[in-house]
């Protein structure tokens, strides 16, 4: 499973402004809504409701809010790099800068977690996210996230 599967170019934002982790993740979770057809609140509390199990926010400055949706018929993603780095209640106590939100149909199983290992894999990599971070152009974002594996991770 690549990233270009799961995430399309008008799905990726540079320079996101946000002040908070209820914000960013409602702002969000409305932008990959409305591109779908969903309901944007019934999207926002189910990441607020898998946030609740545990933060997201996975260490070095990267979240991946993550949850799945009913009537949703494949994974989608949404990638943002924000403007100022964001408590996010992460396992390393850093603010976020990075996030990559990931939704998935209800039955997607194993597909769900393959997605969230590869986004993991791809952002561990210190490298992408020094590129990620010093990037301006949402084009140049997705070129970079849309590589395939054996180049970008």
């Amino acid at each position: 499973m690549e990233i270009e599967d799961l995430l399309a170019a008008e799905n990726v934002l540079a320079d996101f402004r946000a002040s908070s982790k209820k914000q960013t993740i409602q702002a969000l979770s409305r932008k990959l809504a409305d591109g779908l057809g969903l309901d944007p609140r019934t999207v926002f509390e189910s990441l607020l409701e898998r946030e609740r199990l545990g933060s997201t926010g996975v260490g070095k400055g990267v979240a991946i809010p993550h949850a799945r949706i009913e009537g949703l018929d494949r994974i989608v993603g949404l990638f943002a790099r924000l403007a100022s780095p964001i408590d996010f209640d992460s396992v390393d106590d850093q603010p976020v800068d990075i996030v990559f939100m990931l939704l998935a149909p209800v039955d997607a199983g194993a597909d769900h977690l393959k997605a969230l290992a590869r986004i993991s894999r791809l952002l561990r990599d210190e490298n992408t996210l020094n590129k990620l971070r010093v990037t301006a152009d949402a084009g140049a974002l997705y070129a970079m996230l849309a590589q395939p594996t054996s180049n970008a991770a």
